[in-house]
């Protein structure tokens, strides 16, 4: 039995590394595909890009376990079952359940493991890689001035260069617009030639010109009048730029820390409890503003009695409230009454958008609560529907079964995310919209797993055509006779 063990194991483990990282890899591709816009042309170091893509696999853990796990466990039990190995064990007593234990353990220690992954590293990873990719989003592109336009990257300058030498550094008619003053176009400087340096430190571009000129047309800040205009010629001049804002800058992580995506389990119930309570607080605020602000909505104004406690008399108003005034009167209080109507309308509109944003966002903590957990049991279930899928195909390699584990991984993923979608607009409660998935797979792991151990000829074809005759005829029989 420990020889089966050992064989079931080794036959697991190899597809399952090699589709987790292969799932890994795709994903990653996709991502890279996606934000290509934001990562060339920014020079950026190879330790930030590679930082970044490592944080960004690990955030695609939750996507490529669960499919490594499907289409290695189908993959498996397929080739066991393509080499008559399945059929061996079960001619030697071993039944498909005794067969399938020691993964179901390891399926089981794997999702042990992947809700630790999704309490603990899974936020860390969050956090690393948004800031990240916020960071890399903000960053200029890399220095450089192209040929004939007007280029405007460094800060209160705009420069235009009309040739660029092969060497990158020799420049020809250069035209340089100085707004650092943020006067306008008040200073021009223009040269035949020039040539163009980076410091070492990368923090200053020199750029030395020859034989050139400098327009400067003087203005008064106060008036905005313009003072006596200023020509000037040289035969060499030295201007530096600052590149600082070239230089890639690390937000602050403690920005991105109290996102919902970057908390574990208890951080999570700790928000949610305070947003409840700020949420609560505010309504009975509302409610208590709104009965001592406008007490006067509770009475109806033509049956109310008035008594008149100076003449010591009592009457009681009949008709139309407004009809008891003279007409400036009535004006007068419809407007107030208008006034009102208005305010109260304008706060009811506040508190309303006030309490959906916060119900969204105890909406989304509670539902990213429940992600730590469907990521496990996604692991397990999928893994009872690819092991006896795999065993009943009896297909091994990467043809049927990469097909199939793609089409079932697709489906649970759509089911995962409508889920998703439909618990984030409050159609579904957060448990219901992320276990829809597990819900809808794992009668069908059930049932793969009974038709597998009691050898069910769920893909012969000769018994599915005799359940379609069979079908037909009880039709027919049915079927009036006209």
């Amino acid at each position: 039995m420990k020889k089966i063990s050992k064989l079931v194991l080794r036959s697991y483990a190899g597809p399952l590394v090699l589709t987790f990282f292969i799932a890994l890899f795709v994903l990653l591709m996709q991502f890279l595909w996606k934000w290509v816009d934001e990562l060339v042309g920014k020079g950026l170091e190879w330790q930030v890009i590679a930082e970044l893509l490592f944080y960004a696999s690990a955030t695609f853990v939750p996507l490529a376990l669960p499919l490594a796990i499907l289409l290695a466990s189908l993959m498996t039990f397929g080739n066991l079952g393509e080499r008559y190995e399945l059929v061996a064990m079960k001619a030697a007593g071993v039944s498909l359940r005794r067969i399938m234990m020691p993964l179901v353990i390891l399926s089981v220690v794997i999702g042990i493991g992947a809700f630790f992954f999704s309490n603990i590293m899974l936020p860390i990873a969050n956090l690393k890689f948004r800031s990240i990719l916020y960071d890399v989003r903000q960053q200029k592109l890399a220095l450089n001035i192209p040929e004939g336009i007007y280029y405007n990257g460094i800060d209160g300058y705009t420069i235009r260069v009309g040739i660029k030498e092969k060497d990158e550094k020799t420049l020809r008619d250069i035209m340089i617009y100085d707004h650092t003053d943020k006067m306008g176009n008040t200073s021009l400087t223009m040269a035949d030639s020039g040539l163009m340096e980076i410091t070492p430190d990368k923090r200053y571009m020199v750029l030395t010109l020859f034989n050139g000129q400098n327009y400067y047309e003087d203005m008064d800040r106060k008036t905005m009048a313009s003072r006596p205009f200023r020509h000037t010629t040289f035969r060499e001049s030295r201007h530096r730029f600052d590149l600082s804002a070239f230089s890639m800058v690390r937000t602050d992580e403690d920005l991105f820390r109290k996102n919902y995506q970057m908390l574990n389990i208890r951080q999570l119930e700790e928000v949610t409890d305070s947003l409840n309570g700020q949420l609560n607080g505010k309504v009975a605020d509302f409610v208590k503003n709104f009965t001592t602000n406008y007490s006067h909505f509770h009475y109806k104004y033509d049956t109310l009695a008035v008594t008149d406690t100076a003449a010591d008399s009592a009457y009681q108003w009949k008709g139309a409230f407004l009809d008891q005034f003279p007409r400036d009167q009535k004006i007068r209080i419809i407007e107030n009454a208008l006034i009102a109507a208005r305010n109260l309308k304008v706060n009811i509109g506040y508190q309303k958008d006030y309490v959906a944003d916060k119900n969204l966002s105890i909406i989304k903590h509670r539902i990213e609560w429940q992600r730590k957990f469907t990521l496990s049991f996604a692991c397990l279930v999928l893994f009872f529907v690819g092991a006896p899928l795999g065993a009943i195909i009896r297909k091994g390699g990467l043809g049927l079964p990469l097909v199939v584990s793609v089409i079932l991984f697709v489906m649970y993923h759509i089911l995962s995310t409508t889920g998703f979608k439909y618990a984030r607009e409050g159609v579904l409660s957060p448990f219901e919209g992320m276990w829809l998935a597990s819900a809808v797979f794992l009668p069908i792991g059930i049932f793969l797993t009974y038709k597998a151990t009691s050898d069910s000829p769920l893909m012969d074809t000769d018994s599915w055509k005799k359940l379609i005759v069979r079908i037909t005829t009880l039709f027919n029989r049915n079927k009036p006779v006209s």
